[in-house]
């Protein structure tokens, strides 16, 4: 399958997100992230890549703000969106801010239709129904199976369908910036290209920038601009989506091409660390 077009030789734009040295802890004892730094600039799709466990879906609630939700806090470090300091706002502040937050599983309100669902996603701003109307057609536009299954309720349709609600739903807040946690999970391989598809649209044609965390990193690093890869709460490595798909080091790690087995990243010797990760 062809690779989506990257931007790979043109500069990067500004920075909408930067995230600065973070540490995480939980219930004041478990230390999870330790000195994360990643950059989300204008308009692209960056890729929070690593295994189950390596710290991507507590790097998402740490620039959402949903970990005290789960006892964890903020340490260490400082993260800026459009140049300001954010890890102190609410979820909601952060939203009418533009940052919005697909969790991981497909959450949606089972016992709501599917557009009773997308509507949700406008209550965070004021608007008229006739501007509600107008994001539902747009919402429709990008997913035009939730146009067919819209009087559905939605815990009674496929997975497929549910992630396309809760990012539709996340549409509805009119975002500048999504966070997308593993949008592959449990679905197949064909509604993976699809879902990947439509978030590459919304990139390119509504200017929505990502940050998306995932484990299925052959897809991810086809469609981002970018990509940092974390183990064990901390960056290990990062570069083009298009340098990393093709680095050995994260081919033997994610594929398993190495006679030996597999490895961990910090026992191959051969990989370029930036100058910035060593604390």
């Amino acid at each position: 399958m062809q690779r989506p077009e990257q931007a790979k030789t043109e500069p990067r734009s500004p920075l909408l997100l930067s995230v600065n040295n973070i540490e995480v802890i939980y219930d004041h004892v478990i230390l999870v992230l330790k000195g994360v730094s990643l950059e989300v600039p204008a308009g692209e799709i960056v890729a929070l890549l690593g295994a189950n466990g390596a710290g991507k879906t507590t790097t998402l609630k740490a620039v959402s703000n949903l970990l005290g939700t789960e006892r964890g806090s903020v340490t260490k470090g400082s993260i800026e969106f459009r140049g300001e300091r954010i890890d102190r706002l609410s979820p909601p502040e952060l939203v009418k801010r533009g940052v919005v937050q697909v969790m991981e599983g497909r959450h949606c309100f089972g016992h709501l239709t599917v557009e009773e669902n997308l509507q949700t996603g406008a209550f965070t701003r004021s608007a008229s129904r006739g501007e509600i109307k107008q994001d539902l057609e747009l919402v429709y536009r990008y997913f035009p199976r939730l146009k067919h299954r819209r009087t559905s309720l939605a815990g009674y349709t496929s997975g497929g369908e549910q992630q396309m609600t809760a990012i539709g739903r996340a549409l509805m807040a009119r975002p500048s910036m999504i966070l997308l946690d593993e949008p592959s999970m449990g679905l197949a391989p064909q509604l993976v290209e699809e879902i990947f598809e439509i978030v590459k649209n919304l990139n390119d044609k509504e200017r929505v920038s990502f940050l998306l965390a995932e484990q299925n990193t052959n897809v991810a690093l086809r469609y981002a601009n970018y990509g940092y890869i974390l183990e064990n709460g901390r960056v290990v490595m990062d570069g083009d989506a298009h340098q990393l798909a093709n680095n050995e080091d994260v081919k033997e790690f994610y594929l398993g091409l190495s006679k030996s087995g597999r490895k961990s990243f910090r026992e191959i010797k051969h990989y370029s660390r930036r100058k910035r990760w060593l604390t």
